[in-house]
């Protein structure tokens, strides 16, 4: 699998700057690493089904992770699309649990709080390509046809992105008036083609213990990823009624660059 980018665009580095010389420079940068934490879930998730995330790029309005993924089941997709906010939410829980404990660190952490709050918040609106527009849109393409769920998700981003800019006529919140922009603008967005990792590329580390993990003959390539650590070799023996056939993790990526990650290993 290639190295994971980030990529920084110019405005990004523009409104650190802007925040440093203003004293804004530590809420930045928490909530620079708030937005990269969020990336991440969905980029290991994203990789434990299969598909690529080449890089993930710093914009003047947070992080995104440029993880297009064609072909991935509903539910998974959903899944994606949740686990970005779920990091955020258990970053909540565990803070709220050291304010529990410990009131006196509240001073210390209330910022990466409230970070993690706004984006939960934030990312939980139905409007595309947020995450909750994303969770929105995989209930909606079983009712309706892919264009008019396409109009129908333009439609509630633009609405979301109108009453955001209303909203901040009132608080004057530069963040908020960022958000309704970025709405309005990418809902018109193309998304680039997915791409499946190629382990195969992934080098060989050695001295490894290796992993024996028994799976039924109806296993799918998804449900053997979930095995792969990465820490060791993954070996996989196949049963029915009885043993069927054994697969070793260079067979397995091979074997992967052939075959959609939901079909059968048999």
């Amino acid at each position: 699998m290639e190295q994971l980018k980030i990529t920084v665009h110019p405005l990004f580095l523009a409104v650190g700057i802007l925040s440093a010389l203003f004293g804004g420079l530590p809420v930045f940068v928490i909530c620079v690493l708030t937005a990269l934490l969020h990336e991440c879930g969905h980029v290991f998730f994203a990789a434990r089904r299969g598909f690529e995330c080449k890089k993930i790029s710093l914009m003047p309005y947070g992080a995104a992770a440029v993880c297009d993924i064609e072909g991935i089941s509903l539910s998974d997709e959903i899944k994606l699309a949740l686990s970005g906010p779920l990091v955020n939410l258990a970053l909540i829980t565990a803070v709220a649990g050291l304010w529990w404990f410990y009131p006196i660190t509240y001073a210390y952490t209330d910022t990466l709080f409230y970070a993690n709050a706004g984006m939960l918040a934030i990312n939980l609106l139905p409007a595309y390509p947020l995450d909750g527009g994303r969770v929105l849109k995989c209930f909606l393409i079983k009712f309706l046809k892919p264009k008019t769920v396409n109009i129908a998700l333009r439609a509630v981003a633009l609405i979301i992105a109108v009453s955001l800019a209303a909203v901040f006529i009132w608080v004057r919140n530069i963040s908020i008036i960022t958000i309704a922009l970025f709405l309005a603008v990418s809902a018109f967005g193309k998304s680039v083609p997915a791409q499946k990792i190629d382990f195969t590329r992934r080098k060989k580390k050695r001295g490894r213990e290796i992993k024996y993990v028994i799976l039924d003959e109806n296993a799918t390539y998804a449900e053997a990823l979930r095995h792969a650590d990465g820490r060791r070799y993954l070996v996989l023996q196949i049963y029915g009624e009885q043993f069927l056939d054994e697969i070793t993790e260079d067979e397995l990526y091979e074997r992967l660059m052939e075959h959609g990650v939901y079909e059968k290993i048999l």
